[in-house]
């Protein structure tokens, strides 16, 4: 299979429309699970369904050009930061309407219910996104096993296998980027 996965993403790398179409096929299934944790991962407040983040990473995925997944784990991970981009454009989307207008709905204390959970959640997935912009740029192994491991769901043993490396070098990139990450989110912290 993995063979199969490979010759369908040269081929739709050179630009076969077929190719793309059964490349996502194939790998369908897979997506739909990576679609399911990442708007799990947001709770409610996204208002994407699975199969519309799904279909709208499709859409840019195919739109793009220029870019290569020499094998199945950059693919995912491209797929992930798709999805991920995605799910913050709808919450921000969500949050610009319940801002927006001049009638607002408000409740005793002059805040809609869940207003500052959802806005928290909107300025965190941000945050957590910049950060990661940040660290693949510092060091673009570590970042690909994050997307890999959180927003893909791949365990150590078969990121380690994606990628042609021991499964306790992944768990020594998979700490760096968390430490990374940790840090970067806690100095964004306002006190």
């Amino acid at each position: 299979m993995a063979s199969n996965l490979t010759s369908l993403i040269e081929a739709a790398e050179s630009g076969g429309a077929q190719a793309s179409e059964a490349l996502f096929a194939a790998l369908y299934r897979e997506l739909r699970g990576l679609a399911r944790r990442e708007l799990a991962r947001v709770g409610p407040g996204a208002a994407l369904g699975v199969t519309s983040l799904l279909h709208e990473a499709y859409l840019d995925i195919a739109a793009r050009e220029g870019m290569a997944f020499p094998d199945r784990a950059r693919f995912f991970t491209y797929a992930a930061r798709v999805m991920r981009g995605l799910v913050i454009d709808a919450l921000r989307r969500r949050q610009a309407r319940k801002r927006g207008g001049e009638f607002e709905i408000t409740s005793i204390d002059g805040k809609e219910v869940g207003e500052e959970a959802a806005s928290g959640q909107t300025e965190e997935m941000e945050r957590l996104g910049t950060a990661l912009d940040e660290l693949a740029e510092l060091e673009p192994e570590l970042a690909h096993v994050v997307d890999l491991k959180f927003f893909c769901g791949f365990t150590f043993a078969e990121i380690a296998a994606l990628r042609g490396v021991t499964e306790r070098t992944v768990q020594r990139h998979w700490d760096k980027a968390r430490i990374y990450l940790r840090r970067t989110l806690a100095a964004e912290l306002p006190e």
